[in-house]
């Protein structure tokens, strides 16, 4: 198994500093709009984004999200092993909200797929828009874009792209293996 290093830590921060920013152009002060993280890794890039959000532009008030889309996949009865769901929470309204989905990988787009069957039970939200750290661009199954894209990844047949934070006992650091 090998490993090329795609983001270090330095480049990860100045990528979630231009999606902040990204966020910012299109949702002012953010009132109509709410941030929810795919469990279980896009709540790291979605506490990372709230964070700069609120200390590096001064923007209060910002409703952050998880949302666990274990059930909703369409998936999820194909695997050998039990499935272990996380928690969802949102302690807000997502009715007639931009909401913002973030997670760090977009490869197939079922998760996304069924993040938008899942947030149906919160409300209708009046705009939904996505936030990716990662976006592997050739390995669609649904007609699913990001809105916001940290970095394209051409990633081809066995390799996986990895990213890894510190807040779960790593690294900040986005890698390449090849299996």
């Amino acid at each position: 198994m090998s490993q090329k290093t795609l983001l270090n830590a330095k480049e990860i921060n100045i990528i979630l500093n231009r999606l902040a920013c990204q966020l910012i152009e299109n949702h002012k002060d953010f009132k109509q709009t709410v941030l929810i993280g795919i469990q279980p890794r896009g709540i790291y890039v979605a506490e990372r984004i709230k964070k700069l959000l609120e200390t590096e532009y001064k923007i209060e008030s910002i409703k952050l999200g998880y949302l666990d889309i274990t059930f909703f996949r369409d998936d999820f009865r194909r695997g050998d092993k039990p499935l272990e769901a996380n928690k969802t929470r949102i302690d807000f309204v997502v009715e007639d909200k931009n909401v913002v989905f973030i997670d760090d990988v977009l490869y197939t787009g079922r998760s996304i797929n069924a993040a938008l069957t899942a947030v149906q039970s919160f409300g209708r939200p009046k705009n939904v828009e996505l936030l990716t750290l990662i976006d592997r661009r050739f390995s669609r199954h649904l007609p699913i874009q990001p809105t916001y894209r940290g970095r394209q990844v051409d990633a081809i047949n066995e390799e996986k792209v990895l990213v890894k934070w510190v807040e779960n006992g790593g690294e900040d650091a986005v890698y390449l293996v090849n299996k």
